[in-house]
């Protein structure tokens, strides 16, 4: 009855304090300094949960930890006047059952919930709204809009000649156009080396592997401009291999696939443009020794 009086008294403090550090938070430490805005997609939500839950879980331990070996320290400590070492304990059974068992219980939690949302955010789509298929190259994106059979080709950044801070030419970086609140697949392929496709504020990566397609689903739920970049180093100018995507009204959206018509770019850009003609699977002619 004394001791759980006392860890209630104890509690207390531990409470109001996590409370007033709490209220306290901004929005961005509130989601654990993670790069977007909660709502941005139909993932990111979950992905901000699963992250910032994890972390909260992790100090709580931390702080057990060391506040029992700060306890340790103060109560075992040597007095005055003692000397040699103190008693030794050893084999402390509900004491190594509790060092067992907690750990395990953090691991299989963690790994229960990362894979509920890993499967939640991998689900397919049976039937996407729009299809887009992007190839990755070095040191630029390839982007084909497959259901209005229209493309957008892209160039590597390039450095702005009027900035000495080294800054880029935003109108040269490709651009991907998505319209809000669709359901969209992404169709992923690299045309060389292994590449990463990575919308930052998205939170959610995937690697394009040649010869290889990943897929990615994913509904936008805000409109703005996301950067995007490379996530796998892919040679010398890896860092130039930048993209935005705009996730804008259907109208937009519309009206950015009529300008593509309008200038030509129709059809797909495919596998003619890939640069390992020789893969597994490809249909390229070998060329005669």
């Amino acid at each position: 009855m004394v001791r759980s009086r006392r860890l209630r008294l104890a509690a207390i403090p531990i409470a109001a304090t996590l409370a007033l550090l709490l209220a306290g938070c901004t929005q961005q430490q509130l989601q654990g300094w993670l790069p977007t805005e909660p709502g941005t997609t139909n993932n990111v939500d979950r992905v901000i949960g699963l992250w910032v839950t994890s972390w909260i879980v992790l100090l709580i331990v931390g702080i057990i930890t060391w506040g029992l070996t700060l306890w340790a320290v103060i109560v075992y400590r040597r007095r005055r006047g003692q000397t040699g070492l103190p008693a030794q304990l050893r084999y402390n059974m509900p004491i190594e059952i509790f060092y067992t068992v907690v750990p395990l219980i953090l691991v299989l939690g963690f790994f229960a919930f990362t894979a509920r949302d890993q499967s939640a955010i991998e689900a397919k789509y049976d039937d996407p709204d729009v299809t887009i298929a992007v190839y990755g190259k070095q040191w630029a994106w390839d982007f084909n809009y497959v259901d209005e059979n229209v493309y957008s080709a892209g160039i590597q950044g390039q450095p702005n000649p009027d900035d000495a801070k080294g800054s880029l030419v935003e109108s040269e970086i490709p651009t991907l156009y998505l319209p809000v609140g669709k359901k969209v697949e992404i169709q992923l392929e690299a045309r060389d080396v292994i590449h990463s496709f990575w919308v930052i504020d998205f939170l959610y990566k995937k690697d394009m592997i040649p010869g290889k397609t990943n897929y990615m689903y994913v509904t936008p739920e805000r409109e703005g401009t996301y950067s995007g970049k490379c996530a796998e180093l892919c040679g010398e100018y890896h860092s130039l291999m930048l993209f935005n995507v705009k996730v804008v009204s259907q109208d937009e959206y519309d009206a950015y696939i009529k300008s593509l018509k309008d200038a030509g770019f129709n059809g797909q850009l495919g596998h003619e443009y890939d640069r390992n003609q020789n893969l597994p699977g490809t249909t390229s002619p070998r060329v005669a020794e």
